[in-house]
């Protein structure tokens, strides 16, 4: 009797992995189609890393503002982020400097990244692999641009990370010769964007609005 039972068990046994592995992935699909509360970034990092003759370095800023509104489902949140140019520092004084006169953060103080849609992808836990649908707004130009990245949804709000290819010279930073040329920055760098939004109520709105000039 006991070795009918286990012969049984032993057959239903792959039965039974399949349907439980299916519903994990199910309960996985329903992450990106649950409903998102609106929210306001309350911790973030914006860094990019530069390629230049002395070497490699990083740029970085914690200083971030930005609102994701709220939806039905992932695919149809909308937001923007943006970080005050000024407050990126990359370890060596006359290299901030240079940095903020190439970038013009006179006259155009923020470097802003506004969200249209996103596409959902793979799902693992509480993270969903993205396409990130929008735009900078760089040095007063406007370039649409796709940036691949992962959505946490942990209850309280939505952590956003996203890494992206960007050449300086499509948005018309220039400056980055020095010394006849003998010292110079790469115009390709990486960006990377960290940003960690909070449940909010209010839409949040720029205090330093970037021009949108193509």
């Amino acid at each position: 009797m006991r070795q009918s039972i286990w012969r049984a068990g032993y057959r239903l046994a792959p039965a039974f992995a399949m349907a439980m592995l299916l519903g994990g992935v199910m309960t996985d699909r329903t992450l990106a189609q649950a409903p998102i509360a609106p929210g306001k970034v309350v911790s973030g990092t914006l860094s990019f890393e530069g390629h230049a003759t002395m070497g490699d370095f990083t740029g970085t800023t914690t200083t971030l503002t930005g609102y994701m509104s709220g939806g039905p489902e992932l695919a149809s949140i909308q937001g923007w982020v943006e970080a005050p140019v000024g407050t990126l520092v990359t370890g060596k004084g006359k290299r901030d400097a240079d940095l903020n006169k190439s970038m013009e953060s006179d006259k155009y103080p923020v470097i802003r990244y506004e969200l249209d849609s996103l596409t959902p992808g793979h799902v693992a836990g509480d993270t969903t692999e993205v396409v990130l649908h929008g735009r900078f707004v760089i040095h007063g130009v406007t370039r649409d641009a796709d940036l691949p990245g992962r959505v946490l949804l942990d209850g309280t709000g939505a952590r956003v990370r996203a890494d992206a290819p960007l050449n300086l010279k499509d948005y018309r930073i220039g400056g980055l010769s020095k010394m006849l040329g003998m010292l110079k920055m790469h115009e390709d760098i990486e960006v990377h964007v960290d940003v960690a939004f909070g449940s909010d109520v209010t839409p949040g709105t720029s205090s330093l609005a970037a021009p949108r000039t193509e």
